[in-house]
């Protein structure tokens, strides 16, 4: 498609999008549901042909040289397969919250006040590699009463389009609207300069992908943006704690899955508990090939086992995103330090304490400035289906309005509701 073209194409979609959000917004709950049955049983039903989309996608990334990680994001394996098709039955299992009126109080006039949970309109979302995203926006968008504009990585495109038919297959059975769930088609860039700067259309855009493609759209979008950059998740090691359940945890945070942005690329252990637990988890890293980057007091004590892959710490890897079997670790003195490092190197998305201590504990949870703060587990937890809201089209690092992982109520916004019996202002 040339520019003009793919800009009346865009605003042909917008139109589309918007007319289809009329229709959502007043969508019973039991038509919604019935979509997300619909759309569960295809997936499972169409497990075997989706695959061999995938495998094309697959195929064009490694022919293209595409770092691994970035490839194990695209893969529609079976399990992918079946953890979206149970996120859309959980969500269809779970309330409606569209229509509810929570908050209501009479006022001295004798009006009644509350607010209304209603959709958000039309939202737009730009994302990178996994296509499941597909899944997990338009099962939200569906059971959340929105209408969706979304735009895959042209490195998913064959997967996406497999997956976007059969979400508009399910609102067909479920007689709703086809376009409430649209796919860009093209892998023009110029799609996404138009999606972002359509406000007459779209009333939010959700970015998901790398920190370029998302600093672009903060930059350039004329509608709202839900965003988070990237995720440099920390685990911290306090004093006291459970040496043998702080092993277990620091292990699984880093090691289950290189590729998340809920996987832990910094590890902080406390003075009093340092010459216990690194060398213990120092092994296990060892073991699986993790990298250790670290500073001149833990490779001072890592340097004793054997195998280790270490490095000395830069600067600039207190910050740094991996996405590969690299950690940064630090020895700080104590939960303030630990506190203080977090809340100037990350990236505000998940962060862990791991610790026996109770105040320590809470201080943690209520200093550290991130969206998911947790005590004594691993931050791979940080994700819309763990949490139990069914499905998440993202996690949100941003302050206002959706924080942490977005699920439904992060779909919606609220209104005022009054209510009076002939009351008049005097």
């Amino acid at each position: 498609m040339n520019t003009i073209n793919v800009a009346e194409y865009t605003q042909t979609l917008g139109s589309q999008a918007k007319a289809a959000s009329a229709h959502m917004a007043k969508a019973p709950a039991a038509t919604k549901n019935k979509a997300l049955k619909a759309l569960a049983r295809l997936l499972r039903e169409n497990a075997a042909a989706l695959q061999i989309d995938n495998a094309r996608d697959l195929d064009r990334a490694r022919a293209a040289g595409l770092p691994e990680p970035m490839v194990d994001r695209l893969q529609l394996s079976p399990k992918v397969l079946e953890t979206c098709a149970t996120g859309c039955e959980q969500l269809a299992a779970m309330p409606d919250i569209i229509g509810e009126i929570i908050g209501m109080k009479q006022q001295p006039s004798g009006i009644r006040v509350g607010q209304m949970r209603v959709p958000i309109g039309v939202f737009g979302m730009i994302y990178e590699s996994r296509p499941n995203v597909t899944i997990e926006a338009a099962s939200l968008s569906i059971k959340s009463g929105n209408a969706c504009i979304l735009r895959g990585g042209s490195e998913a495109i064959d997967s996406n389009k497999a997956l976007a038919r059969l979400v508009q297959q399910a609102l067909a059975e479920a007689g709703l609207p086809q376009d409430a769930v649209q796919l860009v088609q093209t892998t023009d860039r110029e799609a996404v300069g138009q999606l972002i700067t359509m406000p007459q259309f779209v009333d939010v855009i959700i970015p998901r992908g790398g920190k370029g493609l998302i600093e672009r759209i903060s930059r350039d979008a004329k509608v709202p943006v839900i965003k988070h950059l990237d995720g440099n998740c920390h685990t911290y090691v306090d004093d006291p704690c459970d040496i043998a359940m702080a092993v277990k945890v620091a292990d699984n945070a880093k090691t289950s899955k290189y590729s998340p942005c809920n996987a832990s690329e910094g590890l902080l252990v406390a003075r009093g508990v340092a010459a216990e637990f690194l060398p213990l988890i120092g092994a296990v890293y060892a073991a699986k090939g993790v990298e250790m980057r670290g500073c001149p007091d833990s490779l001072a004590i890592l340097s004793h086992v054997s195998g280790a892959k270490l490095a000395a710490a830069t600067e600039q890897d207190w910050s740094e995103e991996y996405l590969a079997p690299i950690i940064s670790v630090k020895v700080v003195e104590g939960v303030d330090e630990a506190i203080a490092h977090i809340n100037r190197y990350s990236s505000h998305h998940t962060d862990a304490i791991l610790t026996t201590n109770h105040m320590n504990a809470q201080r943690f949870l209520r200093e550290v400035d991130s969206a998911s703060v947790m005590v004594n587990t691993s931050t791979r937890f940080a994700d819309g289906f763990e949490f139990g809201l069914g499905a998440e089209i993202g996690i949100s690092t941003d302050k206002f309005h959706a924080r942490g992982p977005v699920g439904l109520e992060g779909l919606t916004s609220l209104k005022y509701v009054v209510l009076g019996e002939g009351e008049v202002r005097i």
